[in-house]
């Protein structure tokens, strides 16, 4: 894998009240100088369903009320302008009035307030980039000392339009300076911004009802939680194959992030997850065709014009400009060449390989078993087939095998594993455990569920030293099976703490509760109605599994995982359920984790490993960036020699040749130091595990 450094309806409601909407909208209407965006009457019913669902299902049971009305107010605001680079503090201002109301809209109210919000948003979203294009007349002058503040999460908002002039006039200057750092001359760097800056207020204009409903009420929904949302009709219909290219494409989930596309998330099996560079949270900036294909730059584009620029014939290359998660805006964007194909399942499946480690004078052999989802062919299943496609099926055969090779320990990587089927966490789990409870579930009403390991018959396939590779990625019912094998002190959790993401979801197709009136139909609702539980009682929400033993990583726990969202439900406990849990490992896990730390001291690898990552949170902590032309460029070329440099050392620790060039350096093989670290900590186990005998043995011959 090479290196490459993200209508109104009938009203039941005060006359007043309407006609102080109908001014607000009238109001938006004489700015903008177009027709208003309006609701339509299906979606007040909507409205009024969905808040009754709610209240009714959802695991919080959340009223709603005032309380919640202003919460879901601060999230709609933020869903508009989470950079406050729009709204002005008058604005802000002007919409409290609506604070205390909107739970009174979505229930049996007019909701032309909340458009008339998202006009005057519109009105705001015109004016900068009309603003933005002025500012392309003249040639930036990148000789000057000035900073430009990309992150304005906690900034305050600005109080005139002067104010606003003066943070786009920076802003404009740094997607100039971005362009003018791959040597594009100011003429061409202009046209580029021109068109997209153009693209953007014509993907303004195309906003309808239906958009703007379903802006407001995900709003609504991830008041509640971050996995709780709403699609329109439009979108549910066409959410398989407008969100996620898994066939004929990349096999990667997208969505938008302001002016970016966004990788949300890596479908296993596909061209993505194969080539193992692309990343969830990485933004495309530019897309390729073939080798050589001019690169098009798609900021500012709609998600469905870049899905198409990304689709095509199978076994087709195509090129994807990158800004990593977490880059500095102007950092070096990364070319990603992947070639188009279908998400294969043989790909989706468990594999195996053996890792062999030198220790004393022995070649270690430790087997590694790469789990990317919890999978099972459900309609082979059902139709009787007994030779059903699934993950511990595969598992079982794959252990049988390594076995046979005669491994001396067992690690089962579940990095990047965002879950899958339900049964197939419970099963896997009953690979390494005897009978019994696997995890719990609570729904909203209370009720405890208790999930066993589903094989009747008392009896592990793996009996050796084991370890569960994990990382902030692995999530669901990666972290049940994680929770699994540590509560029963079955195996030791090496890497990242786990996602967190220990709740259930149930969808309501929205038509089957409202009579349609119209070809449009009333969407769908995601809600979470349940949690799970370890069989100590803990939840894995939110918190996760914490690993035994910790390893660095670049993964920033405050960025990803669900403890990152503001409205994640919390950790908490409930009764811990009957289950029999091995000889606890305290003391084994305290002596690994004293070779681990001695080791690390002297391993080149790690070493590597801990100075990149210092790098990056350094890197991470920056709110502004330079619009000096000069010092961006020593600050990119100081950065590269850096890591060169931390490259060139670890190889010359390792005597292998010295890199004279980045080409090089991007080119070369990059080692897999976590799985390298959770082979030694196997090594480890199982020497400890030959010991044992050997004591016991030499204390009979003493008595």
């Amino acid at each position: 894998m090479k290196r490459y450094t993200f209508a109104l309806r009938h009203f039941s409601l005060l006359a007043g009240t309407f006609l102080l909407a109908v001014v607000a909208v009238c109001n938006a209407t004489a700015t903008t100088g177009e027709l208003p965006l309006l609701p339509e009457p299906r979606h007040e019913k909507v409205g009024q369903l969905v808040s009754d669902i709610i209240e009714k299902s959802h695991y919080r049971h959340a009223s709603i009320d005032d309380k919640f009305s202003s919460a879901v107010l601060d999230s709609y605001i933020e869903a508009m302008d989470s950079n406050k680079l729009f709204f002005l503090q008058s604005d802000i201002d002007n919409f409290e009035q609506y604070r205390d109301r909107i739970d009174n809209m979505v229930r049996d109210e007019s909701l032309l307030p909340v458009f008339d919000m998202f006009n005057t948003f519109l009105q705001r979203y015109r004016d900068r980039w009309q603003f933005a294009l002025t500012q392309l007349d003249t040639a930036p002058d990148f000789t000057l000392n000035e900073e430009f503040e990309f992150d304005r999460e906690n900034a305050a908002w600005a109080k005139s339009p002067a104010e606003l002039d003066k943070l786009w006039r920076l802003r404009v200057k740094q997607d100039a300076l971005n362009l003018a750092l791959t040597d594009k001359p100011w003429d061409e760097s202009r046209e580029i911004l021109r068109k997209r800056y153009e693209r953007l207020i014509k993907r303004q204009e195309q906003l309808n009802s239906d958009d703007v409903f379903e802006i407001f009420m995900n709003s609504l929904a991830h008041t509640l939680d971050p996995h709780s949302s709403y699609l329109s009709p439009r979108r549910s219909e066409e959410y398989r194959i407008k969100m996620s290219l898994s066939y004929f494409g990349i096999g990667a989930s997208l969505q938008i992030d302001e002016d970016y596309v966004m990788v949300s998330g890596i479908i296993p099996g596909g061209p993505a997850a194969i080539d193992g560079e692309l990343k969830a949270k990485d933004r495309i900036t530019a897309v390729g065709q073939g080798l050589d294909g001019e690169m098009v730059d798609v900021i500012g584009w709609r998600l469905d014009d870049v899905v198409e620029l990304i689709r095509g014939p199978a076994e087709t290359v195509v090129r994807l400009q990158i800004m990593p998660a977490g880059a500095l805006p102007g950092g070096p964007d990364n070319v990603i060449n992947l070639t188009r194909d279908k998400v294969k399942l043989e790909e989706q499946a468990a594999k195996s390989e053996i890792v062999t480690v030198p220790r004393d004078g022995r070649d270690w052999k430790i087997g590694v078993i790469n789990v990317p989802s919890f999978y099972r062919d459900f309609r082979a299943l059902s139709s009787g087939d007994q030779d059903y496609k699934s993950t511990t099926k595969d598992v079982h055969r794959l252990i049988s095998e390594l076995e046979e090779e005669g491994i001396d320990g067992l690690v089962m990587d579940l990095r990047g594993n965002g879950g899958g089927a339900l049964p197939e966490a419970t099963a896997l789990s009953g690979l390494f455990i005897d009978n019994g409870p696997v995890v719990q579930l609570r729904n909203s009403n209370g009720r405890i569920l208790r999930l066993d390991d589903p094989d009747p018959v008392p009896r592990v396939a793996y009996h050796g030293p084991l370890a569960v590779l994990v990382d902030r990625f692995s999530a669901s019912a990666s972290e049940i099976f994680a929770a699994a094998i540590q509560d029963y002190a079955r195996g030791v959790i090496i890497g990242q703490q786990t996602f967190g993401k220990g709740s259930v979801q149930n969808l309501y197709s929205l038509d089957q509760y409202l009579r349609k009136s119209d070809d449009n139909g009333y969407g769908q609702l995601t809600l979470t109605t349940g949690k799970f539980y370890r069989v100590t009682g803990e939840s894995t929400q939110h918190k996760g599994v914490v690993p035994d033993i910790s390893l660095p990583s670049a993964i920033d726990v405050h960025d990803f995982g669900e403890s990152s969202s503001k409205t994640a439900l919390p950790w908490d406990t409930i009764d811990t359920t009957m289950f029999k849990a091995g000889t606890p490992l305290n003391a084994t896990i305290s002596s690994l984790m004293a070779n681990y730390t001695e080791r690390s001291k002297s391993d080149a690898n790690y070493q590597f490993l801990v100075q990149g990552i210092e790098e990056i949170d350094e890197m991470r902590s920056k709110k502004s960036v330079s619009l000096n032309i000069d010092k961006r460029r020593k600050e990119r070329e100081e950065a590269q020699a850096r890591q060169l440099s931390r490259e060139n050392a670890r190889r010359a620790a390792l005597k292998l040749p010295e890199l004279k060039s980045m080409e090089e350096f991007e080119d070369s093989e990059a080692p897999d130091i976590y799985l390298q670290e959770a082979s030694a900590v196997v090594t480890d186990m199982a020497q400890m595990r030959e010991v044992k005998p050997r004591d016991a043995q030499a204390a009979a011959v003493t008595r």
